[in-house]
C-alpha cells in the first residue's frame, strides 16, 4: 500500500475571515473511512458546508469545506490534522505508526473523580475542557450531596492515546484546577479496572419513558412535516453505479448520519457530493453500490436503506422530558453505530444548553438501552426546580426540549 506522508491530509484557512476551512483527505481507502473521517471533524466542533469525494475502493480523495460551531471559537488544527492521519489506512511514519498499531485495540478507559462546590453550569465547564483536551466521555455519574457538594466521575478515553503519561495527567488536572478554581476539592484520576464495572452501570429506564422515546409509532424532534427529507433511487443515470439523489433540512452531524448509516447497512458510496446549503436544505448525490459491487436492484433492500436513512436524517436524536417521581428527568438518546461507537459531543451539547437556560443539573448518567433492532446511547438528566425555571410548567418543559434539541441539531 506504501507510506504516506503529511501531505495526506492537508488543511487551508480560508482566504479571508469567515470563509470555511478547505481539509483535504487522498490516501488508501478502507470500508467506512469516510464516516470516520467525519466523525472525527464533528469531535473537533466542526460543520462541514460543503463535501466532494471518490473512490475506486482502493483509493480515495475527499474534500470537506469546515466551519467551526458558535460554541467552538478555537481549533487546533494541527491536532486535527493529526487524528485525521491517524484515521488514515497507511503507515504515516514511525509516530503515525505507533497510533495505527493501536486501532485494532479498544482504548483504555480511565475514571476521572472529583468533589467540588456545586455552581451553575459547572457540569457544561468541566465538560468543555475535557473535549478540549480530546477526551471522548464513555461513561459519567454525576451526584449532588445535600450540602451543595458535587462529586463528578466520567469514564473518559483518550483520542491522543496519551493519558497513561505523567505529564498528560498533570496538564488535565491542571485545567480542571483552573476551572473550578475555588469551587474546586480534590481530583483524582485513575485506570479503569473491572472492579468499576458496576459503577458504570446504567438504571433501566421506566417503560413509558422507553415507550415514548423508541416505540413503534417513531418519533420527531420537530414537528414531522412530509418534506423534511425526499429520497430519489436512480438505476438508470449511472452504468454501474446506483444514484441516490437526497434534499434535506440542513443540521449539525448530517453529513455523518448519511455516511454512519450507509456503513452500517453494507452499502458503499463510490461517488459523492454534498452541495452547499441553500434555504435551510441540503442537496445530496451519491453514487452506491451494494456488497456485491453492482448497483442496488432489489426494491426491497432499496425500500428498507431509504427508510433507514431518512429516519437517521429526520431524527438522529431524540429528547423528552419525564417525571421521575417527584423529580423532572431530561432524556437524551441516539442510536450507537456498530461499531460501538456513540455519537461525538452530545454530552457537550446538552450540558451547553441547559447552562444557557441556567438550568442546575443535580445528577447525569450515561447508558446504553438495546432495543429489538439495535442499540441506543441514553443521556440521563435530573434537573433541578428553581423559581426561576419551574419545571412543573409545560411551557418551560417544552422550551427546555426545545432548547437542547436546536443546541444539538445545529438549528
Amino acid at each position: 500500500m506504501g507510506i504516506l506522508n503529511d501531505d495526506a491530509v492537508l488543511i487551508e484557512p480560508g482566504k479571508i475571515s469567515g470563509d470555511p476551512t478547505i481539509v483535504t483527505v487522498n490516501c488508501p481507502d478502507e470500508s467506512g473511512l469516510g464516516s470516520t473521517l467525519c466523525r472525527i471533524i464533528l469531535e473537533f466542533g466542526l460543520s462541514i458546508t460543503r463535501a466532494d469525494f471518490s473512490t475506486d475502493g482502493r483509493w480515495c480523495y475527499i474534500v470537506f469545506w469546515v466551519t467551526p460551531d458558535i460554541s467552538s471559537p478555537r481549533i487546533d488544527w494541527d491536532s486535527l490534522k493529526n487524528r485525521l492521519l491517524s484515521a488514515c489506512p497507511s503507515c504515516l511514519g514511525s509516530f503515525y505508526f505507533c497510533l495505527q498499531s493501536n486501532v485494532s485495540k479498544p482504548p483504555s478507559l480511565y475514571l476521572l473523580k472529583f468533589f467540588c462546590r456545586d455552581r451553575k453550569g459547572l457540569l457544561h465547564d468541566v465538560t468543555k475542557v475535557l473535549t478540549e483536551l480530546e477526551f471522548t466521555i464513555q461513561r459519567v455519574k454525576v451526584m449532588t450531596t445535600p450540602d451543595g457538594r458535587v462529586l463528578d466521575m466520567f469514564f473518559i478515553t483518550d483520542a491522543m492515546d496519551l493519558l497513561h503519561t505523567k505529564q498528560r495527567q498533570t496538564k488535565t488536572c491542571d485545567h480542571l484546577t483552573a476551572v473550578l478554581g475555588e469551587h474546586g476539592v480534590s481530583c483524582e484520576l485513575e485506570l479503569a479496572g473491572p472492579e468499576l464495572e458496576s459503577v458504570q452501570r446504567f438504571s433501566s429506564l421506566p417503560p413509558v419513558a422507553a415507550d415514548e422515546l423508541f416505540g413503534p409509532d417513531g418519533f420527531d424532534n420537530s414537528g414531522s412535516s412530509s418534506n423534511k427529507a425526499v429520497l430519489t433511487v436512480d438505476n438508470q443515470l449511472s452504468p454501474a453505479h446506483t444514484v441516490l439523489q437526497i434534499r434535506c433540512v440542513d443540521q449539525k452531524g448530517l453529513f455523518y448520519d448519511i455516511l454512519r448509516t450507509s456503513k452500517d447497512c453494507d452499502v458503499h458510496i463510490a461517488y459523492g457530493r454534498f452541495s452547499s446549503k441553500v434555504k435551510g436544505y441540503r442537496n445530496l448525490e451519491l453514487f452506491v453500490r451494494g456488497t456485491d459491487g453492482k448497483k442496488i436492484v432489489d426494491p426491497k433492500h432499496q425500500a428498507n436503506f431509504c427508510a433507514r436513512l431518512k429516519e437517521e436524517m429526520m431524527c438522529p436524536l431524540r429528547v423528552i422530558i419525564v417525571n421521575r417521581g417527584p423529580d423532572t428527568e431530561l432524556l437524551v438518546a441516539n442510536p450507537v453505530e456498530l461499531s460501538g461507537k456513540g455519537r461525538p459531543r452530545v454530552f457537550y451539547d446538552v450540558t451547553l444548553a441547559l447552562k444557557s437556560l441556567g438550568i442546575c443539573i443535580f445528577s447525569a448518567e450515561i447508558g446504553r438501552h438495546s432495543t429489538l433492532d439495535r442499540q441506543w446511547e441514553v443521556y440521563r438528566f435530573l434537573l433541578d426546580e428553581s423559581r426561576e425555571f419551574p419545571l412543573a410548567s409545560l411551557r418551560a418543559r417544552n422550551q427546555v426540549v426545545d432548547r437542547v434539541t436546536k443546541t444539538l441539531m445545529g438549528w
